[in-house]
């Protein structure tokens, strides 16, 4: 792996996946994508990890897609360079994902996060999916979600117009869960240490039912829950959990 792209730090059940592209504001390109891909494929085996937050340092997150890569592709380039599968990857993980944004978030930077289950943004970051300027669209989900996430007029607005907005902006409509300040890494790191004193078995059932909701009509997502509701009575967390409550005291789960 090239760590000068990629860089992976663990903090206790928290992975920190950063991308290191400084002079180029972190911009994609195929190989640090598969780069990306293998980083991802590693976290997903690894049990001791339950939140994984994706960032590009204090500056940017991604300034989108390295163009002078894709300028003289043809069809068959662009399938082998889309990012969706990546993406989709994470989008998939079992653990609790969080993107710590800063700077610009563009283009396949703006998809990255979109797959994240939290966004976290600096109030100076800017966010848009300009790739209508480049004669395309977004290739890597970013028709799809940022609709589900922020409504089909505004998303329309971003992806027709390429119109980039402000992190306040983005606050408003949805796209972002906080602002902050300071570290945006720092805040996501306070965000993971909530997420992982919390029962991860029952997390990760919640996150597969939001995504399969979306998938489906309103009774075939509700019967999913129902099933899975019932099943987690038969988890070591849900019983910790209960008579915790009971006793006055703070549950310590264990993800069995």
């Amino acid at each position: 792996m090239n760590e000068q792209n990629i860089l992976l730090t663990r903090h206790n059940q928290t992975a920190v996946v950063t991308i290191n592209r400084p002079q180029l504001r972190n911009a994609l390109n195929r190989s640090i994508v598969d780069e990306l891909d293998d980083m991802v494929e590693e976290l997903a085996g690894d049990k001791t990890i339950r939140t994984v937050i994706f960032t590009g340092g204090e500056d940017h997150f991604a300034a989108g897609a390295d163009i002078k890569e894709m300028m003289d592709g043809n069809p068959e380039f662009a399938r082998s360079f889309s990012f969706k599968d990546t993406f989709n990857k994470i989008e998939s993980l079992e653990k609790i994902t969080i993107a710590a944004i800063a700077g610009f978030t563009l283009g396949g930077g703006l998809e990255l996060a979109l797959a994240c289950d939290f966004r976290i943004a600096k109030t100076t970051a800017r966010f848009g999916l300009p790739e209508i300027t480049l004669g395309i669209f977004p290739g890597a989900g970013g028709t799809q979600r940022l609709p589900r996430l922020i409504g089909m007029a505004r998303a329309k607005e971003m992806i027709f117009l390429g119109k980039m907005i402000d992190a306040a902006t983005a606050l408003n409509y949805g796209l972002v869960n906080s602002l902050t300040e300071g570290s945006v890494l720092d805040e996501a790191m306070l965000l993971a240490d909530k997420v992982n004193h919390l029962p991860p078995v029952a997390l990760r059932l919640s996150k597969q039912l939001i995504q399969q909701g979306l998938d489906s009509d309103l009774k075939t997502g509700i019967d999913f829950e129902a099933v899975s509701w019932t099943n987690l009575f038969a988890t070591e967390d849900q019983k910790e959990g209960m008579k915790a409550f009971l006793e006055k005291r703070k549950p310590e789960f264990q993800g069995k």
